[in-house]
């Protein structure tokens, strides 16, 4: 897949301003930014859904168009009808995509059990007062709770086993129970080879997945590459200090940057290794018992506050 060059304006306002990534071979690609960046507006340019005003998309080479490759969308938005059975929405969006009824029913079965909808999908026999069996309706999708909506949702991109996943702002809206279950599913996507682009605030679950990333700030990139080789070019800076007693003299006295401290945990920034084993060395030297000196690589999280702190500084 080639994203080349992508440009949208609303009247003089750009939204997005010449975004341009590929994604060479299956895995995950992120798309992140602050609210209002682009992310959103650039993935509904990639299918179609909004005009380009410049740019192209590529697909094995030709243009991507939805009716020639097999894509699964999940919005960010709710794109569920309110007062319409789920189970002939779903049949319907599998329809559109392809998918016979007889499959899509078997497939809708799979996905209800696998994402824990089932409750929702088939009607249930209950006993009632005096023995009288009643059947329950199935669910509207205004009966259900913003998480299930959004696995109602997945399911619906994921019937048509698509070739190409994109998901925006997949785990809104889900508590940590749900949000694993997505995680699972989108690791067994990864694993069948599928081409996944995520856009999504929450930097720890990206890092799980994508292994190139593209970070969007005021409609431009600000950061792109993989993301391996970006946090190598940092350099192992960010130092977890752990203690039993105040040691900030010699966190000053060594030069180092603190940035947080709590109940002797000391978040702290340094310029080299050679300066976070200088600290150490003093700590040691004192005879101050030390519980944890983890030196690392900056996580996702910090690289995106710093590079669209950077930018909007310019």
């Amino acid at each position: 897949m080639i994203v080349s060059d992508l440009s949208k304006k609303y009247g003089n306002k750009t939204v997005v301003d010449h975004i341009s990534f590929s994604m060479e071979k299956p895995g995950v690609y992120a798309l992140l930014g602050t609210n209002g960046a682009g992310k959103t507006t650039t993935i509904r340019m990639m299918l179609g859904i909004l005009a380009k005003d410049g740019g192209e998309v590529l697909w094995n080479g030709a243009p991507l168009q939805v009716d020639t490759c097999n894509v699964g969308y999940l919005a960010e938005e709710r794109g569920l009808y309110p007062k319409y059975s789920l189970m002939d929405q779903l049949i319907y969006f599998a329809g559109i995509k392809g998918v016979p009824k007889a499959e899509a029913k078997k497939r809708i079965a799979y996905w209800a059990d696998r994402l824990e909808v089932a409750e929702y999908l088939y009607p249930q026999q209950t006993v009632a007062k005096g023995r009288r069996v009643k059947k329950q309706k199935p669910k509207l999708a205004d009966q259900l709770s913003k998480g299930n909506q959004q696995k109602i949702q997945f399911m619906t991109a994921l019937l048509s086993d698509p070739e190409l996943i994109i998901l925006d702002e997949p785990m809104s809206g889900l508590d940590p129970v749900n949000t694993d279950l997505f995680k699972e599913i989108i690791r067994e996507e990864i694993a069948k080879g599928k081409y996944l682009i995520m856009s999504s605030h929450q930097m720890a679950t990206v890092e799980e997945f994508c292994t190139d990333i593209t970070i969007l700030n005021r409609s431009k990139a600000v950061l792109q590459g993989n993301l391996n080789e970006i946090k190598k070019s940092y350099g192992r800076v960010n130092l977890n200090l752990k203690v039993e007693q105040d040691i900030r003299p010699y966190v000053e006295a060594a030069g180092v940057q603190l940035l947080t401290e709590k109940e002797f945990e000391y978040q702290l920034k340094v310029e080299s290794e050679a300066q976070a084993n200088g600290l150490l060395g003093s700590l040691i030297q004192a005879q101050i018992p030390v519980i944890r000196f983890d030196l690392r690589e900056p996580s996702l999280h910090e690289i995106f506050v710093e590079k669209v702190g950077e930018a909007n500084e310019d």
